[in-house]
C-alpha cells in the first residue's frame, strides 16, 4: 500500500512545494467555501471526512460549494453542486483548461505569484493553448460547466481541493497532482485556512505504515 497508493501524490508535492507534506489539515473541512473533489470517490472511501463536509452543507448551502471531477455518477457525485463527468484521461487537460479561464478572468494571485513562486511564464505559456472550447471538447463536457467551475476558482477564497486513488493511479498522477498544486499556486488558496491541495490516503493505515519507515518513495 505504501509503495503503490501514495507515489505520485509524494512526487508530485515534492516536485511542486519541495517536500512530501500536505499543507492542509482536516479543520480546513470547517473553513473552505469550495471543495473540489477530483479522482475521489469519498462517500464510500472516506466517509467519516465525507459526513463532515455533507453536515456543513446541510447547516448553510450558501457557505460551501462542491464540484466533482469523475466519470462516474458515484455517491460523491450525487450531492455535488458541480459534477464534472468527463473522459477518463482528460483530468490534466481539464486543470490547464481552469488555469486559462482564470488567468482569463483575472483570477491569479501576482502578488503570491511574485513573492512564493517560480516559473510562472512557462507554465502561463503551457496552458495558453488550452482554451475552453478545446478543453471542453477534449473533456466531454460543455463549456458553459467548464466555465462555471473556472469562476469558482478565480472567484472563491478558501478552495479545498482532495483527490485519491482516481489521480494516484493514473499513468500519469504525478503531472495531474502538480496540475492540481499549480492550480492552488496560481490563485493564491494555499497556506490560508480552508485552502489548499490535500491528498486522501487510499487505506486506513497508510500513514501507519509511512510512519514506521514504508514510505512511499523509499520503501
Amino acid at each position: 500500500n505504501s509503495r503503490l497508493c501514495m507515489s505520485s501524490a509524494v512526487a508530485g508535492y515534492t516536485r511542486s512545494l519541495g517536500s512530501d507534506g500536505p499543507p492542509c489539515c482536516y479543520e480546513d473541512l470547517d473553513h473552505c467555501s469550495m471543495a473540489f473533489l477530483i479522482g475521489t470517490n469519498t462517500a464510500e472511501c472516506h466517509p467519516v471526512l465525507f459526513q463532515r463536509l455533507l453536515k456543513r452543507k446541510k447547516r448553510d448551502p450558501k457557505s460551501l460549494s462542491i464540484v466533482v471531477v469523475d466519470p462516474r455518477c458515484t455517491d460523491t457525485a450525487k450531492v455535488a453542486d458541480h459534477h464534472l463527468a468527463i473522459a477518463p484521461g482528460t483530468d490534466l487537460a481539464l486543470l490547464h483548461g481552469l488555469a486559462r479561464l482564470v488567468i482569463e478572468d483575472n483570477g491569479f494571485d501576482s502578488d503570491f505569484i511574485d513573492a512564493a513562486t517560480e516559473g510562472f511564464s512557462a507554465y502561463a505559456k503551457t496552458i495558453n493553448t488550452w482554451t475552453a472550447e478545446e478543453t471542453a471538447k477534449l473533456c466531454g463536457i460543455t463549456e458553459q460547466q467548464l466555465r462555471e467551475v473556472g469562476r469558482l476558482w478565480s472567484r472563491k477564497e478558501g478552495i479545498l481541493s482532495l483527490w485519491s486513488m482516481g489521480v494516484n493511479q493514473r499513468r500519469e498522477g504525478t503531472a495531474v497532482v502538480s496540475g492540481l498544486i499549480n492550480l492552488h499556486l496560481l490563485t493564491g488558496e494555499i497556506g490560508k485556512p480552508g485552502a489548499g491541495p490535500f491528498s486522501l490516503t487510499g487505506q486506513p493505515n497508510a500513514m501507519g505504515g509511512r510512519e514506521a519507515g514504508g514510505l512511499a518513495h523509499l520503501l
